[in-house]
């Protein structure tokens, strides 16, 4: 399978954009989401670890998930989440890990997903019961947020109702959105949603 951040990832964590929406929405996980030192978490499309970063300090151990090799090498070059952050380059739709959490957080992955219920029925599966997700992605747009042509995009972002729906669909309650952040592209602006929620 083709990297599809293989080149991105030399240039990534200098983007701007980037780096201001990973510290908008790893600041709202901090604030929205109660973390000690025992938890388990996983990181769904971590690329780089920005928003493992925020979160790391504050959890026992991070498993970082993602499909792009390139992403994660980066991510365990940084001597910050050295023996705090493990990565694993796997599809866990078709290969889930063998280990449960207490949060699933993940920040602009869920638009590069073909099927959002699965990858929610998947995510539950890999939480302790009462455990929580934090996931982070755009609110629905006219397909102009990413170039023309980009591959590996399968939603232009997401109604809130729906991807809540989909979230009880799933087994899950107490489901709340904030606006993260706002990311402005010419005159257009994109309003980026992270949603909490518990598994019943």
């Amino acid at each position: 399978m083709t990297d599809l951040f293989n080149e991105k990832s030399k240039s990534w964590d200098s983007d701007a954009t980037v780096k201001t929406l990973s510290s908008a929405i790893g600041s709202l996980i901090l604030e929205r989401v109660s973390l000690n030192t025992q938890m388990d978490v996983m990181d769904f499309g971590a690329g780089t670890g920005l928003i493992s970063s925020h979160v790391a300090p504050r959890v026992k151990k991070i498993v970082a998930v993602d499909i792009s090799e390139a992403m994660l090498n980066k991510l365990v070059s940084k001597p910050e989440l050295d023996g705090k952050v493990e990565a694993v380059c796997q599809d866990i739709l078709k290969m889930p890990l063998d280990e449960k959490f207490d949060l699933i957080m993940s920040a602009m992955a869920i638009h590069h997903v073909e099927d959002t219920g699965k990858l929610i029925q998947v995510f539950s599966e890999h939480l302790k019961a009462g455990a929580m997700v934090a996931l982070a992605d755009l609110d629905k747009e006219d397909g102009s947020f990413h170039p023309e042509g980009t591959e590996g995009i399968f939603h232009h972002g997401f109604e809130r109702g729906e991807f809540k729906e989909i979230l009880e669909q799933s087994g899950f309650e107490d489901i709340h959105f904030f606006t993260a952040y706002k990311v402005i592209k010419g005159d257009n602006k994109f309003p980026v949603f992270l949603v909490v929620a518990k598994k019943t």
